[in-house]
């Protein structure tokens, strides 16, 4: 190990040995000194992001024998992961008071999976692809279940886990595969594998399925259909700052391995593979959109919502794109998560003041009249709305602006026509 390796992943360790500190601190608190925990984790994840900042323009390099890859792209996403859990961290601080959740393994808890999260932006062997997902996942199913004893809670803690371990069987399944047909799990050797002229070194057969089964996995992850039954449930039953973090977080850390394996390791066979993004963002743009027409629980109305977006953001992969240039689909896809990001959290932050107390009332009605008895939080949760449709000028009309023209610019245009249409069809349930 050189200080280069180090290096690497320098924001990783800042936020894990912070996890790891925050759960010896905590020991030293009494009840009411957890509040201390929040803030020193906020503290964490800033210097965290402010050290991927200063990171973002050096020349990239590959540390750990090829395992991780220190660029603009993953530093940039370490960044972006650090803010959203500093945010979820302020919106946990009051929310978790009033239901009687204050516990110090909570924050340490959201550390672990920030750290997950940032492995899977610099991931670039699919072994790290898989245990980033493993060390991102499994603080996240006893966050979802940290309201005990609410059932909800502990329910929506077990129905993820079991599909979390469900996707990952797959996941595992298809690098088992990818490793049979072409002799390696390194993305770089497999990329440049299969950009080689002549007489194939791999079995195609092996090589699609595993490609397949990896697809299925991530799939899972960022919440793409059909692989979405569990979402509206576990996000209606965990903490709204939680399901606030899994929203957002979860979906960019997702979908910059997505990046990583498909614009990266099976850049070469976009034509192959292009068809079946493209199907599936299709499905996911219409399934999220027409199943939140006829939800009466803004919860659940979001979780279809991140769906939805999922889908959107389906468009930018299928689009193809350049990593290191920053070509194509790949900088829409950075562009729309972090737009995607901030702007769900501002929804989930006027849903938490609203669903203030022991009970939560997360259904229609307890948003009527908003405006007038609060305008502040009214006025935040109107532009997140507009936002998350589309309407010009918000970050979501400049995010799906460039998502559409990459994939027009790629020869899908009847997949951006499917975009904007389901947009449409979405304006409905934002609007309500």
């Amino acid at each position: 190990m050189s200080a280069n390796d180090l290096l690497a992943v320098l924001p990783f360790l800042v936020v894990t040995v912070g996890g790891i500190a925050l759960l010896l601190i905590d020991l030293a608190l009494s009840p009411e000194q957890k509040s201390a925990t929040a803030w020193l984790s906020i503290g964490t994840l800033v210097v965290a992001s402010l050290v991927a900042l200063l990171q973002m323009n050096i020349r990239p390099f590959d540390a750990f024998d090829g395992m991780v890859r220190a660029d603009g792209y993953a530093f940039f996403l370490d960044a972006l992961l650090a803010t959203i859990g500093a945010l979820a961290v302020l919106l946990a601080l009051r929310y978790n008071e009033a239901r009687g959740i204050m516990r110090g393994e909570f924050y340490a808890l959201l550390l672990f999976s920030v750290g997950g999260m940032m492995l899977m932006g610099h991931a670039t062997n699919l072994l790290t692809v898989f245990v980033a997902i493993e060390l991102l996942s499994i603080p996240l199913y006893v966050l979802c279940g940290i309201a005990r004893p609410r059932v909800e809670s502990e329910e929506s803690a077990m129905k993820y886990f079991l599909m979390g371990a469900f996707a990952s069987g797959f996941l595992v399944y298809g690098i088992a595969l990818v490793y049979g047909a072409a002799g390696t799990i390194s993305l770089a050797a497999l990329s440049a594998m299969l950009s080689e002229t002549g007489a194939r070194a791999y079995d195609p057969t092996l090589l699609f399925a595993g490609a397949a089964l990896i697809l299925t996995g991530l799939g899972f992850k960022v919440a793409a259909a059909p692989f979405h039954m569990w979402t509206p449930d576990v996000y209606e039953g965990a903490p709204t700052t939680v399901t606030a973090f899994m929203a957002t977080a979860t979906k960019v850390a997702g979908f910059a391995a997505v990046l990583r394996v498909f614009l990266f390791g099976f850049q070469p066979l976009l034509p192959e593979w292009q068809p079946v993004v493209a199907g599936l963002a299709a499905l996911t743009m219409i399934v999220g959109n027409v199943a939140a027409l006829v939800q009466s629980n803004v919860k659940r109305m979001l979780a279809y919502s991140s769906i939805a977006h999922a889908g959107y953001v389906l468009v930018g992969v299928a689009a193809g794109g350049d990593l290191s240039t920053g070509s194509g689909g790949a900088v829409a896809v950075l562009f729309y998560l972090a737009a995607y990001a901030f702007t769900t959290l501002a929804a989930f932050a006027v849903m938490a003041a609203v669903g203030s107390g022991t009970e939560e009332n997360q259904n229609f009605d307890a948003y009527i009249g908003l405006g007038r008895r609060k305008p502040l939080l009214g006025l935040v949760m109107a532009i997140s709305m507009f936002s998350l449709i589309g309407i010009p000028p918000t970050a979501g009309f400049v995010g799906k602006y460039f998502l559409f023209g990459a994939a027009v610019a790629s020869g899908l245009t009847w997949l951006a026509v499917i975009g904007v249409l389901t947009s449409v069809v979405s304006s409905y349930f934002y609007l309500r």
